[in-house]
């Protein structure tokens, strides 16, 4: 668990310094097409830092507003909050801000920094659907997460995987306003130099859905082990997964980019080995075997 803990740390800062790298290749490559020389790097550069820092200490406030997500009211949710935060003193981390998704599909999912800010979001489907074995197996996964520092790692993925996917774009779009002075550039190195660009912007998007599945499915089948260790009854957490898989209501809050988040996939998708192979989370049916066997 601590070596993970350690992982999901050095990752966390490894992600960030690729994509301020990434940032500022693509800064070079705009400025050389459109003629606007190297300042252009230094542009992209403080634009790539800030964005990194933002997204650091701001991305899980940015998750749980894309989620559509609202503080829970302890009046009308008591035993979701007494769950919290019961299973977070078990965890030995201080209690998780708890939110609540409007939507009647069944999941969850954590984000946050590190444990002293970080956030437990579930949905009204999971509390409808769930008995209170159930519920409590979905928290403690989602607790495991966060005393693992899975989710500083994955809520920079969110919107770091947004911000390259848009600036492919913003680069395919420059394609079509190029300068005079790289055209004039082509018989030495600009045709290389535009072809760089256009293969970075064509691959960018797949860059960032790599970024996306680069969160190791591993960390899923331990925050499982985490879970049923914390409410020492793994059939809770093996019974809200095989509910959760199997409920056909897509999750309306979540997209590409949040879908890792949540403990079962919420999109809808159609299975195969191919998606499984290329999937954030590893099969259900896997999990379910795993935690019954404990």
């Amino acid at each position: 668990m601590y070596e993970q803990i350690a992982s999901n740390k050095r990752k966390s800062f490894l992600l960030l310094f690729l994509f301020i790298i990434l940032v500022g290749v693509l800064g070079w490559i705009f400025g050389e097409i459109t003629g606007a020389g190297n300042i252009f790097v230094f542009f992209a550069m403080a634009i790539a830092l800030f964005l990194s820092l933002t997204t650091f200490f701001f991305g899980d406030k940015m998750v749980l507003a894309i989620s559509r997500a609202k503080p829970v009211d302890r009046k009308e949710n008591p035993y979701l909050a007494n769950a919290v935060e019961g299973l977070a003193i078990a965890a030995g981390i201080p209690a998780p801000k708890t939110y609540i998704i409007e939507d009647s599909a069944p999941n969850a999912f954590a984000t946050g920094k590190d444990p002293k800010n970080s956030s437990v979001a579930v949905t009204t489907g999971l509390l409808s659907k769930l008995n209170r074995l159930e519920l409590e197996g979905v928290i403690a996964h989602e607790i495991s997460h966060i005393k693992n520092y899975d989710i500083r790692y994955a809520t920079l993925v969110v919107v770091l995987v947004g911000t390259v996917t848009l600036l492919s774009d913003w680069m395919r779009r420059s394609f079509f306003y190029r300068s005079k002075r790289t055209k004039r550039a082509s018989g030495s190195g600009g045709a290389l130099i535009l072809l760089v660009a256009i293969i970075l912007a064509i691959l960018a998007p797949l860059i960032a859905q790599l970024l996306r599945f680069a969160i190791s499915r591993q960390t899923e089948y331990l925050a499982d082990a985490n879970g049923a260790l914390l409410t020492r009854y793994p059939e809770g957490l093996a019974s809200a997964l095989e509910k959760i898989s199997k409920d056909k209501e897509p999750l309306e809050s979540a997209n590409k980019a949040t879908a890792h988040l949540y403990i079962v996939n919420p999109l809808l998708e159609h299975r195969s080995k191919l998606n499984d192979l290329f999937s954030t989370h590893p099969p259900a049916e896997e999990r379910v075997r795993k935690l019954r066997s404990m």
